[in-house]
Parts: structure tokens; sequence; C-alpha cells
């Protein structure tokens, strides 16, 4: 890695961190910004170093520095109810860079790209929040992933708008 791409990588988990902290709680899953820059890491990164950015802002997190929601740390986060949508947050930065990268940088791979990104946070959290809530996979359902479709379409949709924007003003890698 060069300077830039480790400045870079190192943006958006410190992006990562600072959308966390913006947090209103709805249940047992708060609603943060944090989804939307795992898209937009993923989107402007691409997949190497939007997996990158999401690890390093869970390395960081895990060794106790406050960047969870809430001004949170420590390693039992990630292994908490809600421990599922954080370590889903590499996989979706991955998943999204790599269909943008695959479909060319259109919108079409973007959106797809964005849509399976928070298919797979919502599926990873959603199975842990089960596992915690003795099971009640259904009631995680409700409680962890529906009161948060409507918010992560738009955030999807943001992150598209801002993505195409930086990518024509800045070369990341």
């Amino acid at each position: 890695m060069n300077a830039r791409e480790v400045a870079y990588a190192g943006l958006f988990a410190a992006l990562t961190a600072v959308g966390a902290q913006i947090a209103v709680p709805i249940g047992p899953v708060p609603f943060t910004l944090q989804v939307l820059l795992v898209l937009l890491s993923g989107l402007i990164l691409g997949s190497r170093l939007g997996l990158i950015s999401q690890l390093v802002y869970l390395a960081t997190g895990a060794v106790g520095f406050p960047v969870f929601a809430e001004f949170s740390g420590g390693f039992a986060h990630l292994y908490g109810p809600t421990g599922g949508y954080l370590l889903a947050f590499p996989i979706a930065a991955f998943l999204v860079g790599y269909a943008t990268e695959r479909a060319g940088e259109t919108v079409r791979g973007m959106a797809l790209g964005s849509l399976l990104g928070v298919g797979v946070i919502y599926l990873l959290g959603w199975l842990r929040l089960g596992f915690f809530m003795a099971g009640d996979f259904e009631k995680a359902f409700t409680l962890g992933v529906l009161p948060f479709v409507p918010f992560d379409v738009l955030k999807a949709a943001i992150a598209l708008g801002v993505a195409k924007t930086v990518r024509k003003m800045v070369e990341v890698a």
C-alpha cells in the first residue's frame, strides 16, 4: 500500500467512527450513519481499500477506542447483540467495491453492490441478534432489520450520488 491508500483507508475508518456517533436508539439496534459510510468506502475506495478501511475501524474499536455507537469501544461489542452488524462491515464494503469494479463503475453496478452490501449487513446482524434473543429470529428481524430498511435504502441512494461526484473529483486508487 502506498501513502495515499493508507490515508484513504484511515480516512474512511475515521468517517465510519464519526457516523457511529450520530446515533438514535430504536430498540436493541441504534440508527446510525455507519451503513452510509460502509457503502461509501466500497463505492469510492473499491473492494480492497474498502475492506481495509472497515477492518481498521473494527480493530480500532476492538482495542478500546470509543469509535462504536455512543462513543463505546472494546472487543465485547463484536460479540454482543449488534456484533453481527459490525462484523459485516468489512464484507459489505468489499462486496460493494467488487460489484462496482466488475460493473465498470456503472450506476447499475454501484446500486446492485450497495443493495448487496446492505443485505449482508442485515443478514449477519439479524442472525447475531436472533441468537441473543434466545433464537427468536422473527423478533430479531422485526426489531433489527425492518425499522431500518427505508433509511438504508435512502442511505444507499445518497451514497450513490456522493460516490459518483467524489469519484469524478478524486482519483482514489
